[in-house]
């Protein structure tokens, strides 16, 4: 398969405009991350008021949406880093063939969250998550900004499942 083959399978006019999103969204988390770790000290504070519904709290999570398969040993984390690459490599092909700058988008969020997450993986051992959000004394799950990220991401491509662009409607697609 010739070159120029492969690099039309793997870019698209849309690809610089996601990957630039999926780069901000690692930068941002990993910055808010390591401040929250180092800078604020937050392991060592415990659970921090900040709303009476929001708490900062550190926790390393090991396994993946609510601790669900939770492997502290390095061969887990790494089929989860592998996982996370695979389908963040997916979603890269996918952002070469997309046509609006709400799906490219879209895709930057995910794949940035996902990768933000592998790489504490590979660093800490587990993902670090500090905001917990709860109320009337029920607690949800504790969370990061590659998560909400990730969830950004999931809402805008239901938004735009549900709700094509003007131009593809005008074009009868």
């Amino acid at each position: 398969m010739p070159v120029s083959d492969v690099k039309s399978r793997l870019w698209g006019t849309l690809s610089a405009y996601g990957l630039a999103i999926a780069l901000g969204v690692i930068l941002v988390d990993q910055a808010n991350k390591w401040w929250l770790i180092a800078g604020y000290g937050i392991g060592e504070r415990g659970r921090v008021a900040l709303t009476p519904f929001l708490d900062l709290v550190y926790v390393k999570n090991t396994g993946i949406s609510y601790g669900l398969f939770s492997s502290s040993g390095l061969a887990g984390q790494f089929v989860l880093v592998l996982f996370a690459a695979v389908v963040a490599l997916g979603l890269m092909v996918w952002l070469s063939r997309v046509e609006t700058r709400r799906l490219a988008a879209a895709i930057g969020l995910i794949v940035g969250g996902a990768l933000a997450n592998a790489i504490d993986r590979l660093v800490i051992g587990g993902v670090a998550d500090f905001y917990s959000l709860h109320a009337f004394g029920f607690y949800w799950y504790i969370f990061n900004l590659a998560d909400v990220a990730i969830v950004a991401g999931a809402a805008l491509l239901l938004y735009d499942s549900l709700w094509p662009s003007r131009k593809k409607v005008s074009n009868g697609a």
